[in-house]
């Protein structure tokens, strides 16, 4: 093992955290478009990312195939999509409800706005877990059996425009300020590829306040008594409503689904965009 492995593992978050802070500060302060930040923003994180799978790598195993890269691609550009209607959706309301400015400072209602945006993501997903229709959209997610940044973007489109759509609605709701719902959406969106990272990257005591990959990969473990972790971002969710499983150096027994004939195979994307439609069998 390098020397420096064991500095990066312990510095990779913090980097990852002035990525979201620096490209904030540029939207925030109007010299770029928001949606140029946003674009550009995921281009570095999934560069970073993928490096870091490189130089300190969690398991080889879970690395993608030239094929499965393929597949990952075509979901990539679904979620884009579909990320995209969400957002359409509720840009109008944002529009309308949500302030340009606040009556509180930056550094108060951001980190409000995030607690709120993170407990809307945890209660859908984890009800996305519970419901047998919401099961069938995001159940392909969880049909990898692998865990990397590659497949954060394995999703059904519609579950991506009901996760994305509630977390901002929640926002525009409340009223928060256009410049928190931005950066509050940089943060979530770094917060989704980071825990999905097949690096073995530590964030120690953190663990109990934001989610990391320590944790998400116990949520995709085909054993469900360790498979909690519902929260995308801050994980004092899982504390608060019994979900936090995780302890040091836990690892998951595998991952995928427990039963991997209940999906089509992650190869087949545009059969996983309809299967919901379907009528199940029996």
């Amino acid at each position: 093992m390098p020397a420096w492995a064991p500095v990066l593992r312990h510095v990779a978050y913090p980097v990852l955290l002035g990525l979201v802070v620096t490209a904030s500060a540029l939207g925030i302060a109007g010299d770029w478009q928001p949606e140029a930040v946003g674009f550009l923003f995921v281009l570095v994180t999934l560069l970073y990312l993928g490096v870091l799978e490189r130089l300190i790598p969690y398991d080889r195993a879970w690395h993608p195939s030239r094929r499965e890269w393929r597949w990952y691609g075509g979901y990539f550009l679904l979620t884009a999509f579909g990320g995209a209607v969400a957002q359409a959706i509720v840009l109008a309301l944002i529009a309308v409800v949500a302030m340009p400015d606040s009556f509180l400072p930056l550094v108060v209602e951001i980190p409000l706005a995030a607690l709120l945006a993170s407990l809307a993501n945890y209660l859908v997903h984890r009800l996305a877990h519970t419901n047998r229709h919401l099961w069938r959209l995001h159940g392909v997610h969880h049909a990898p059996d692998k865990v990397n940044v590659g497949n954060n973007g394995v999703n059904n489109v519609l579950d991506v425009v009901l996760t994305q759509g509630a977390t901002q609605l929640s926002l525009a709701l409340v009223g928060f300020s256009e410049t928190a719902v931005f950066a509050v959406g940089l943060f979530v969106v770094a917060q989704g590829y980071f825990t999905h990272v097949n690096a073995d990257v530590r964030i120690g005591w953190l663990n109990h306040v934001v989610s990391s990959p320590e944790q998400h990969r116990l949520h995709h473990s085909t054993d469900l008594s360790e498979a909690g972790h519902y929260a995308a971002d801050l994980s004092v969710w899982d504390r608060v409503f019994g979900s936090f499983t995780w302890r040091p150096g836990r690892r998951p027994v595998s991952v995928g689904l427990a039963d991997p004939t209940s999906f089509p195979p992650t190869a087949a994307v545009l059969t996983n965009q309809f299967r919901p439609w379907r009528r199940p069998a029996g």
